[in-house]
C-alpha cells in the first residue's frame, strides 16, 4: 500500500469517526492509526534486529534468494528474506548485493523502494573458490 493511500484512509478513517460517533469515534479512530504505526514501527525493528546480527551482504545460497525474489517487493521483505543487510552499491538507481560463499551474488535493483530488477552472477569456473577438505 502507498503511504498515500494510507494517509487517506486515515483521514478518512477519523471523519468518518466524527461523522458517526463525534468526538469519541475520532480518539478511537486516531487511537487505531496510532496502533497500525505502532505495529509498522515494531516489524521493521523485529526486521533490523534479526538483520543486524548476520554478516553485511552475505546470504547462505544467492541462487535461493534469487528464486524468492519477485517484482515489487520492499526493500524491507528483502531483507526479512536474507536476514541481511545488504551492500548498497549505488544510490541512483538504488542498488543493493548479498553474497553466498560459494562467491555467486544476487544484485537488486530498486525504485522508490520497490523491486524492479534483479540479477544472479555466477563465479566463473576459474575463480571459484575450491572447497576445503
Amino acid at each position: 500500500m502507498s503511504a498515500t493511500l494510507g494517509w487517506a484512509l486515515a483521514v478518512i478513517g477519523i471523519a468518518l469517526g466524527y461523522a458517526v460517533y463525534g468526538w469519541p469515534g475520532v480518539a478511537m479512530a486516531v487511537s487505531v492509526v496510532v496502533f497500525w504505526l505502532l505495529l509498522q514501527f515494531s516489524r521493521a525493528m523485529r526486521v533490523m534486529r534479526i538483520a543486524g546480527q548476520a554478516p553485511v551482504g552475505r546470504v547462505p545460497s544467492a541462487v535461493m534468494l534469487h528464486a524468492k525474489l519477485k517484482r515489487g517487493q520492499r526493500l524491507m521483505d528483502v531483507i526479512l528474506l536474507t536476514k541481511s543487510l545488504g551492500e548498497k552499491l549505488s544510490d541512483e538507481p538504488e542498488t543493493w548485493v548479498w553474497r553466498d560463499e560459494g562467491g555467486a551474488r544476487v544484485t537488486v535493483v530498486l525504485h522508490d523502494g520497490r523491486v524492479i530488477d534483479w540479477k544472479l552472477q555466477r563465479p566463473a569456473e576459474d575463480d571459484a573458490p575450491t572447497p576445503s577438505a
